[in-house]
């Protein structure tokens, strides 16, 4: 599915979630207010929003395919099975390790195999698509078409049901199974070959040799399997026992078919997941859970399959873990329990760095700052005027502002500051019917126009876009809370932050975690996820740098909910792509894949391209842009920066050899110094070109700042923490330490580092030591 389309010389480059009261951004929305008919704005403290299109602009798509219950709350877009929302005929879902496919023949169930597939890059793409599968239906009456019943935080329910007729399916990420129910009559299960039945299974259980993969279906006590043909089996179902469960297996040794027999009549009702985070000691717990219900016999936990990122290093699960796959997202291995838990150190981050006060360049910074200046206003919006490039543009003035600021330039500061807080007033005032943002009440989003990527039509990107509002807007209260307050211009902000991240579920205004997928620990940016290859992203970074926008706006406006709720998602979202986009502990990416890192995670496969070139450079660089202070988790692994960095000249001549160039040859070198930078200061300003090519979200005087700044400071050191939120710790070649805390109250802040060192900062003030 095409998310982006650009040109291609494009340079963009412990606390209760169903707690209403602490919801933040959802509770304050005015579309609960009854409005008048003729309304066609609606107030958000000095701003407002539409409630209707504009012109000629586009609408929303329609999610007809909900339950009458979903379809009285917000459309659960951007999810990894979102495409049963939008059409009749819905694609593959990939839950891994199973893939399932709703249509008119019933429920098709597979376990995808690994393919490598050559690409004109003269690389390779990984593909583990929905194949070959089995197909289960009721005998008795014809499915009907497949909507989504329930969204639990990661399993649904496909109601497949015709009339009086019930069907309905449970599926869930990491589950071995899918859960099937029927109101009446027997099962059929039609076969893509021959199979080989494996014989001395529980009477209940069908398991069958298919292509060198392992399936079993569990049927109730009481069932009758029959062999029609040699490629279909029919479940005589008693009366009484319309449910039946179906696996597909890692292995066919017979212990393992005994412990998913034991664990097959534990159907799972419902998932939760919760979080919390510690400040004291900088820990975020993740915990899983999931209800099931005992179809019969003794009662038994579910079957869980854990991700890499869920067992590596877990010693709460390690003694207890089962077989496993080989997947698309790694080895997912088994655990038997109804839930676990995951802790990661968050790792910090401030909103700006200090001034560069000595050395051979600050006058170079100097000037750089003043011919970026000249040229701030025509800088905010160079390419796309909808909300993504203004977005960009918005974050990279607030970025020279920062830069400006910090080197003594209040003037500087000053001008930039009015610039973007004028910007920001004319989008979100609603007086504009070209540049305006709208509640889409159909589907329970904020969308802005003029589109971009397909903000609207198909609902992609949201947390990209509006990512870049929310950090520019918190860093602008930072410096001035009253302007940024609700009554004011936060109202809008609130808004935006409820659009991506709404921690309330089930709600009429926006969806649960729109984009974020709790147990894969990454986003989807798509929001309709037709295609194939089901839903994909591509910018992990992008990603980050909203939930650190999160959670610069909970501190920025005290919100501590919404701040916990932003380092959750932002040291998960690190996790995921650390796993699975650079695959840092090498689990992940197949042998026979060709690259460091891949640049879009998909539902069945990964790839080392971008939605609009293929040329090398930015399909590296969209997984590190923007670069900011809260993109230090680069650079926990020198060692992978320079060994991604030095592929380049290869794949460079590889594009070369195929009649194609970069335009220009050195697009985003700003990006690359300041990734290299992580690793080694000193080859990032050698490499660095103050007149060479800028990615558009960057400056040459932040991108300047940033290589002078780790130079002096050294690289990041991860193996401190604080407790507050806002923080960084450097560590030079020598060993000298650099403390970095900001405190976004109104009264001095004590702070104390885990490797002893204490600071008090002051209010509103970064502090250094």
């Amino acid at each position: 599915m095409l998310q982006r389309i650009r040109h291609d010389s494009e340079t963009r480059s412990r606390w209760h979630v169903g707690d209403l009261r602490r919801a933040g951004p959802a509770v304050m929305i005015a579309l609960l207010l009854p409005l008048p008919a003729f309304a066609q704005t609606v107030k958000a403290g000095a701003g407002a929003y539409w409630l209707s299109t504009q012109g000629g602009d586009k609408d929303v798509p329609p999610a007809p395919m909900r339950s009458e219950a979903l379809l009285a709350t917000a459309a659960q877009t951007n999810g990894w099975y979102s495409a049963l929302l939008f059409s009749a005929k819905p694609e593959a879902i990939y839950a891994q390790p199973l893939s399932f496919k709703a249509g008119p023949a019933g429920l098709e169930l597979a376990l995808p195999g690994k393919e490598v597939v050559a690409t004109e890059r003269k690389d390779t793409e990984i593909h583990y698509l929905h194949k070959d599968p089995l197909v289960i239906a009721p005998a008795a009456f014809e499915p009907g078409p497949a909507r989504l019943a329930k969204a639990g935080d990661w399993s649904i329910d496909i109601d497949q049901s015709r009339g009086a007729d019930r069907m309905l399916t449970t599926i869930a990420h990491g589950c071995p199974y899918g859960y099937l129910q029927v109101s009446r009559g027997d099962l059929r299960v039609s076969l893509p070959a021959e199979a080989v039945r494996i014989e001395g299974a529980d009477a209940r259980v069908l398991a069958l040799k298919l292509q060198g993969r392992v399936y079993a279906l569990f049927g109730p006590t009481g069932v009758r399997w029959e062999q029609d043909s040699s490629r279909q089996w029919t479940a005589r179902m008693p009366a009484d026992r319309g449910y039946l469960s179906a696996a597909g297996l890692p292995d066919d040794r017979p212990e393992t078919l005994r412990l998913f027999t034991e664990h097959a009549y534990a159907f799972i009702q419902d998932t939760r997941v919760a979080w919390s985070y510690d400040p004291a000691s900088s820990k975020v717990e993740t915990r899983f859970e999931a209800a099931a219900r005992t179809m019969e016999g003794p009662g038994a936990t579910p079957l869980l399959g854990l991700y890499p990122h869920q067992w590596s290093g877990n010693a709460s699960v390690a003694a207890r873990l089962g077989p496993g796959y080989d997947t698309l997202r790694g080895r997912i291995r088994l655990l038997a329990s109804s839930g676990f838990s995951t802790t990661a150190t968050y790792s910090g981050f401030v909103p700006w760095w200090p001034g560069v006060k000595d050395g051979d360049r600050v006058a170079e910074l100097r000037s750089l700052i003043k011919n970026d200046l000249r040229k701030a206003r025509p800088m905010m919006l160079e390419i796309g005027t909808g909300p993504y490039w203004q977005g960009k543009g918005l974050q990279r003035i607030t970025e020279l502002m920062n830069v400006a600021e910090q080197q003594g330039d209040l003037e500087a500061r000053d001008q930039l500051l009015k610039l973007i807080k004028d910007r920001v007033e004319s989008w979100f005032s609603g007086k504009d019917r070209k540049t305006y943002f709208r509640y889409a009440k159909t589907l329970g989003t904020m969308v802005a126009y003029p589109e971009e990527y397909f903000g609207v039509a198909q609902v992609n990107d949201h947390h990209f876009h509006y990512g870049y509002w929310i950090r520019a807007m918190a860093e602008i209260a930072l410096r001035d809370p009253a302007w940024a307050a609700k009554d004011r211009w936060g109202a809008m902000v609130d808004l935006l932050v409820a659009d991506i991240a709404t921690p309330v579920r089930g709600g009429t205004e926006f969806p649960f975690l729109r984009h974020f997928d709790p147990y894969e620990s990454h986003s989807w940016a798509s929001g309709i996820a037709l295609g194939p290859f089901g839903n994909n992203q591509e910018a992990s970074s992008e990603a980050i740098n909203a939930w650190a926008g999160l959670v610069l706006w909970g501190e920025a406006t005290g919100d501590r909910a919404l701040r916990d709720l932003g380092v959750w998602l932002y040291t998960s979202e690190v996790a995921g792509a650390e796993t699975y986009w650079f695959d840092v502990n090498r689990q992940v990416l197949a042998p026979e894949y060709r690259n460091t890192e891949a640049s879009m995670v998909f539902g069945a496969k990964y790839a080392h391209n971008t939605w609009w070139i293929d040329e090398p450079r930015q399909i590296k660089g969209i997984n590190l842009l923007p670069m900011t202070t809260s993109s230090l988790y680069l650079g926990r692994d020198p060692e992978y920066v320079k060994r991604s960095l030095a592929e380049l000249p290869a794949q460079m001549a590889a594009y070369a050899a195929r009649g194609r160039r970069a335009d220009p040859a050195d697009i985003w070198q700003d990006v690359f110094a300041e990734y290299q930078a992580l690793a080694d200061p000193a080859a990032a300003l050698a490499h660095w070109n103050r007149w060479g090519a800028v990615e558009l979200g960057d400056t040459r005087s932040h991108a300047l700042h940033w290589i002078l700044s780790l130079q002096r400071m050294g690289a990041p050191d991860f193996t401190v923490t604080a407790d507050t939120a806002l923080f960084s710790v450097f560590r030079r070649p020598d060993g000298k330490k650099t403390h970095l805390a900001y405190n976004a109250g109104s009264a001095p802040l004590a702070v104390r580092f885990s490797d002893g060192a204490l600071m008090t900062v002051p209010p509103r003030a970064l502090g250094e030591d």
